[in-house]
């Protein structure tokens, strides 16, 4: 948790840098408004829809994730379309009736017994992604955005909140795996959002599996939220 909050700690600093006073020596310079206008700083809220699951697993209704991401936006011409470029972080999670189990090399997921009783199995994902985008923007404030989107894992772990299945007692167990090696580095895919002035509702569609072959089930997220842009 330590590296996510450092990482999002850097990522709104650098957002909140670009949009305020760049000092330098001996001088303080102001971005010009031309140059304000093109960035965008979007902030939201989404829950993952996770596909292709094998038969048995079981996934929570709500997969709640958070997004936060910033662009440069460069205008063809005098048109309403824009091409946007830009930096990211989203972290994705996973509720589900599997547990990380193994030692060393040999660490995968595997369903859950019915004889073993738990209240969470989670496994969390964040990602820092570089997004792209083509805007359309009316003169009504109605933006249409098609885009693409490239993210590298930086601390995928999972926790475990129930029977001790670790020492196979009766007693609260409560664990987690770190930096966990079968996941996937990269993840990406095609975006889409929609929205009026600076409310969006946007989608992702992940084109690969979370995990490395043979190390878990083949699974990938369709992500469905909202975005908030009012930079």
């Amino acid at each position: 948790m330590k590296s996510i909050r450092k990482t999002l700690l850097i990522l709104t600093a650098a957002m909140i840098c670009i949009t305020t006073l760049i000092p330098a020596s001996g001088q303080a310079q102001v971005i010009k408004p031309s140059t304000k206008k093109r960035i965008s700083i979007g902030v939201g809220l989404f829950t993952d829809i996770w596909m292709n699951t094998p038969a048995g697993m079981k996934t929570r209704t709500i997969n709640q994730g958070f997004q936060l991401v910033g662009t440069y936006n460069t205008p063809f011409g005098k048109s309403n379309v824009s091409f946007a470029i830009g930096i990211g972080i989203s972290t994705h999670n996973l509720y589900w009736n599997y547990v990380y189990k193994g030692s060393n090399d040999s660490l995968q997921f595997v369903q859950i017994p019915d004889t073993l009783g738990y209240k969470r199995s989670k496994l969390t994902l964040p990602y820092i992604e570089i997004p792209i985008e083509f805007r359309l923007k009316t003169k009504i404030k109605l933006s249409v955005a098609l885009g693409f989107k490239v993210g590298y894992m930086i601390y995928g772990h999972s926790k475990w909140v129930g029977d001790d299945y670790l020492f196979k007692t009766n007693n609260l167990l409560k664990s987690s795996f770190k930096d966990i090696k079968n996941i996937e580095k990269f993840a990406y895919g095609p975006t889409f959002r929609i929205g009026y002035k600076w409310f969006n509702v946007n989608a992702y569609y992940s084109l690969g599996s979370i995990f490395t072959k043979d190390k878990g089930p083949d699974i990938y997220p369709i992500s469905i939220g909202f975005l908030l842009m009012p930079f």
